[in-house]
């Protein structure tokens, strides 16, 4: 059986094939608390401790996981977003943090709102954004669309293990005919598909390999397929002074800026993220 001290080792060296030693070492050390229940400082005081059986059995599999380029959060099964745990699986995209900046800026426009409030997002994936927001915004009635069914899945079961009330639709969202189906809307979310077919080359085999390609990517002749499918359902699904945001394409940011304000959005900023990339954009119709 392997120690804890030697179990970690063992990991960081092996994933050093694939990534950095720094995160090696912090893919090595999720693993092991995952394992173990301990967090590092408990590890380490106990790193001599053999693993039992189990144990043994779960690092091997997840060892031999990781190092076929499978992402840590498909392997363990869960991932993080805005410090609540969700459930994932390679029929989703992993929540990231850029995302988490997306809903802070909605709950930093209208969670303090005492009306109402009625909400979409387009592309429910995990779920991790309409069940943040209910949440964090108990009295808005959210609803969530994917064409997905093994998505809407695991969106359901995250919705019910945090206990947020969110309706799920499964829905072709480029159907012109399916989305008249949908009521008006104060806010429209969405983190759709941006990524150029042609930049799957250059991407990790941890994405490429393992993350939903229809969640990913857009044909290199239109990376605006989503954007102009929302500003456009926008133009006849908003309230008065209702929102649309997204999450955007860096390379593409400043073009779909211009695609809102020439579908007839009048306000409509870009913004950056935590990494100085231009990552999300806001538009109102009135």
């Amino acid at each position: 059986m392997n120690s804890y001290g030697g179990a970690f080792y063992i990991l960081k060296n092996e994933l050093c094939n694939i990534y950095d030693e720094q995160e090696s070492a912090a893919i090595a050390h999720e693993v092991l608390e995952d394992i173990t229940g301990l967090s590092k400082i408990d590890r380490l005081m106990q790193k001599d401790t053999l693993f039992n059986p189990i144990q043994e059995n779960a690092f091997e599999y997840m060892l031999d996981e990781l190092l076929q380029g499978k992402p840590l959060q498909y392997v363990t099964g869960k991932a993080y977003f805005m410090e609540r745990l969700f459930e994932v699986n390679e029929q989703v995209l992993i929540p990231r943090p850029e995302t988490e900046e997306l809903v802070i800026g909605i709950l930093n426009d209208y969670k303090s709102s005492t009306e109402p409030i009625s909400i979409l997002d387009i592309g429910t994936g995990s779920g991790c954004i309409p069940i943040s927001l209910k949440l964090e915004m108990p009295t808005a009635h959210i609803s969530s669309c994917d064409i997905n069914t093994g998505a809407l899945e695991v969106a359901q079961k995250n919705a019910r293990r945090l206990n947020a009330e969110v309706h799920l639709i499964e829905l072709n969202f480029l159907d012109n005919e399916a989305q008249q189906s949908l009521p008006l809307y104060d806010i429209i979310v969405s983190n759709p598909p941006y990524i150029p077919e042609s930049e799957e080359q250059e991407m990790h085999l941890n994405v490429k390999g393992y993350e939903p390609g229809t969640a990913l990517f857009v044909p290199d002749h239109d990376p605006l397929l989503f954007y102009r499918a929302i500003a456009h359902f926008g133009k006849t699904h908003l309230n008065g002074n209702g929102t649309i945001y997204c999450e955007l394409h860096r390379d593409f940011a400043h073009q779909t800026k211009e695609l809102f304000i020439a579908t007839g959005y009048k306000n409509v900023e870009i913004k950056k993220d935590m990494h100085d990339n231009w990552r999300m954009l806001k538009a109102k119709l009135d």
